[in-house]
């Protein structure tokens, strides 16, 4: 087994001399695995590869390889040293066109990790606000961000040409980044409360967002998309977004009053339309005022499933966990209790959540569907597996509950939990353990539901998939670390 050494975890430029000493020393991908597989003990500080062969010329590679990697590697997936290493190796034995089979897992992969590295980007770029500090030195801006990837040190050039002219800091919770106006020094980790909560300017800049903000415009759904409310905290703006959806109809309505073509009036009514269903208590700025009413909302709901149901089964957990696990539906015992996870497969997620070293009072439960749906038979209930109705009821409170617990990444376990969150019915065996994002932009990892491990025919099997699933429960805790 060899090992590669680097200096952190985005480091390109050392990666990249790996691995070209690595293909030139000839491994082959399994005796590097190890090596590359993440921040996992080894990786960094570890012995270097061998030298190479006398002899032997270096790699050469397509100029897109060296882009998608030097973007890639900046994921948080601990697999992703691993990944390109493999795209490298297989490029340079035999299959110099891999990057143009759009078909092929590993490219998809990698494209996948790239895409959502550009996206985090876009939002340091877009959602990062500067407050203004006056210290001994001089004025300082400083801001606080939390990214989901390792991409802090790409991105300082961006602000080096926004803000040349002023001294900043960025701090995000793995590494901060300091301009003093000629050169950025890369430092550790943050915390928020090192980053002021407000400044004097945050009025300006408040009344400056309400004059652009464009009620005839509004859609809160594609706002939500773009904007996730795990954002809202670092902006001063988001206090006012409550209010200005609030006005949104009048305002409207003044203008077509003022004089609007039909056009216009149509517009209005969209408008109206749209705020109505926007869910008012989603912006408000008291989440656990906003989830008990969401709560009570679901608990009063007479839905088809609520006829035959004891009650239903909210989630519970604290606001901004970290994880965010949903299952199916709530069982015979949790219909009961009216608590999710609490039978025989919430014991088993309960005791995986322990082996993965997972806190479970630090993580929020709930079900994609809020009812138990059973078959009646005699004395017992038989779980039925809810339909595509039934996810489609429930769906609007399950991604209200989301956005309001707003965790750094939802866990799905199962199928109908998956559909639930991405829209539309997915095999579980293609984006397992990996992370992808719902349409409303939230970082999701889906697993199997552990009711599926109750299921397994014989002992073996459950063995080797209960440590598969414990092993998902542990990638998913390292993506939030």
């Amino acid at each position: 087994m060899i090992d590669a050494a680097l200096d952190g975890p985005a480091d390109f430029a050392g990666r990249r001399a790996a691995a070209r000493r690595l293909v030139a020393a000839k491994p082959a991908p399994e005796g590097v695995a190890r090596a590359l597989a993440g921040e996992a003990p080894g990786l960094f500080g570890a012995a270097p590869p061998p030298p190479p062969q006398a002899g032997r010329a270096a790699a050469s590679v397509p100029r897109g390889f060296l882009d998608l990697a030097e973007v890639a590697i900046r994921h948080r997936d601990p697999e992703r040293f691993a990944l390109l290493y493999r795209l490298l190796w297989r490029l340079t034995h035999g299959e110099a066109g891999l990057l143009q089979v759009a078909t092929d897992p590993e490219v998809i992969r990698a494209q996948a990790m790239a895409k959502a590295v550009r996206r985090d980007a876009h939002k340091l770029h877009a959602f990062l606000r500067f407050r203004m500090l006056e210290t001994e030195s001089g004025t300082r801006y400083i801001a606080w961000f939390e990214p989901d990837h390792h991409i802090l040190e790409a991105e300082t050039g961006f602000f080096i040409r926004r803000f040349a002219g002023m001294r900043w800091s960025i701090l995000t919770p793995e590494a901060s980044a300091h301009w003093d106006g000629e050169a950025v020094r890369m430092g550790p980790g943050g915390r928020r409360a090192d980053a002021p909560a407000e400044d004097a300017q945050e009025v300006l800049w408040r009344a400056y967002y309400a004059h652009i903000f464009n009620p005839a415009r509004l859609k809160p759904a594609a706002m939500r998309a773009e904007m996730p409310k795990k954002y809202w905290r670092n902006l001063p703006e988001a206090q006012d977004i409550a209010r200005l959806m609030a006005e949104a109809p009048r305002r409207v309505a003044e203008m077509v009053e003022r004089g609007a073509t039909p056009a216009a009036a149509r517009r209005q009514r969209a408008v109206v339309a749209d705020v109505e269903a926007a869910m008012p208590d989603l912006f408000s700025q008291d989440p656990a005022q906003a989830l008990a009413a969401l709560r009570a909302e679901v608990l009063a709901d007479r839905g088809p499933l609520a006829v035959q149901a004891t009650q239903a089964v909210f989630g519970e957990g604290p606001i901004g966990a970290a994880l965010l696990f949903v299952g199916e539906q709530p069982g015979d015992e949790e219909d009961i209790a009216g608590r999710p996870f609490v039978g025989p497969a919430g014991r088993m997620f309960n005791r995986a959540l322990e082996e993965a070293g997972v806190p479970r009072e630090e993580a929020y439960v709930t079900n994609a569907v809020k009812h138990f749906k059973f078959t009646p038979t005699g004395r017992r209930r038989l779980h039925q597996t809810p339909d595509a109705g039934d996810i489609t009821h429930y769906r609007p409170f399950l991604r209200r509950e989301v956005e309001i617990v707003a965790p750094r990444l939802v866990v799905s376990l199962g199928a109908t939990a998956l559909r639930a969150l991405v829209g539309k019915a997915t095999a579980i065996s293609k984006v397992r353990g990996e992370v992808i994002r719902t349409e409303d932009g939230q970082p999701l990892f889906p697993t199997v539901h552990p009711s599926y491990l109750l299921r397994l025919p014989d002992a073996e099997s459950k063995a080797r998939e209960y440590a598969r699933f414990v092993a998902d429960l542990k990638a998913a805790w390292r993506e939030v670390q």
